[in-house]
């Protein structure tokens, strides 16, 4: 029985910088959309290279996947919590941008 080698179990899951030195067609870098007026937009369907761990209510967790269902069941799509979660930040993100203090980030997070 042989190991795989070190250089195969550490290998990078993106390529490097410099392979990703020509944007996708229809690609905007994030950086872009900062204070340039357009809307915001989720990443959707790609591989993700980051992570983050948001703990939340059993009862978040409930409405999260209840909303899940209810986006198949009332309007035929089928996404994960994960992607709704995305989409959600990107609808907040748009609105502190747009709003500033008057968006529902800055009111809900000072009035609790």
């Amino acid at each position: 029985m042989s190991l795989p080698a070190a250089d195969d179990l550490f290998r990078p899951t993106a390529p490097a910088a410099a392979d990703r030195s020509a944007p996708e067609a229809g690609a905007a870098d994030p950086a872009d959309d900062r204070g340039s007026g357009r809307a915001r937009r989720p990443s959707g369907r790609v591989r993700h290279d980051e992570k983050m761990t948001v703990y939340v209510t059993s009862d978040e967790l409930l409405e999260l996947e209840h909303a899940r269902l209810l986006l198949r069941r009332s309007h035929g799509l089928a996404v994960d919590r994960g992607r709704i979660v995305r989409e959600a930040i990107a609808l907040v993100l748009a609105d502190l941008e747009a709003q500033g203090d008057e968006s529902a980030l800055v009111r809900r997070l000072t009035d609790g």
